[in-house]
């Protein structure tokens, strides 16, 4: 059996996380899945759990964790899309403007936005141990 992956594909910076803590409050849990395109260009999208349908192929990034005792975030990106940026680590922001159409915080005055950094060599041979889950693992 391996060891868990240590190196997490996906991070948010504490004013995402605190947005998301907001945002939780109101609407109860939340998902965010990275678009690919299309209407709101590439912007990750934040619905109420289970208001997103995600797809078999579908591959979960990770979750952000917000405080106690409201649940974690699961971030999720098409499996397509996966493919293209699996050798970064996508790194959740917010920044003024209006949010994408469809999202959360379309009200609030922000929008979230996905900045990346590069893995290193160590890293992508980590996470090429440990494949991340997809919605054909999940009951969704």
């Amino acid at each position: 059996m391996t060891e868990p992956a240590t190196v997490e594909r996906v991070v948010a910076n504490d004013s995402a996380v605190e947005l998301l803590t907001k945002l939780s409050e109101l609407h109860g849990g939340l998902m965010i899945h990275q678009s690919g395109g299309c209407c709101d260009g590439s912007a990750p999208m934040c619905y109420p759990s289970g208001e997103y349908r995600v797809g078999q192929r579908d591959v979960l990034l990770g979750e952000v964790e917000l405080p106690v005792p409201l649940p974690p975030v699961r971030v999720w990106i098409n499996g397509d899309q996966f493919q293209l940026w699996k050798h970064t680590q996508l790194i959740l922001d917010v920044v003024p403007g209006r949010g994408a159409g469809f999202s959360l915080e379309a009200p609030e005055g922000v929008r979230f936005l996905t900045r990346s950094r590069v893995f290193t060599d160590e890293e992508i041979t980590e996470l090429e141990s440990n494949p991340p889950r997809t919605g054909a693992d999940f009951d969704v």
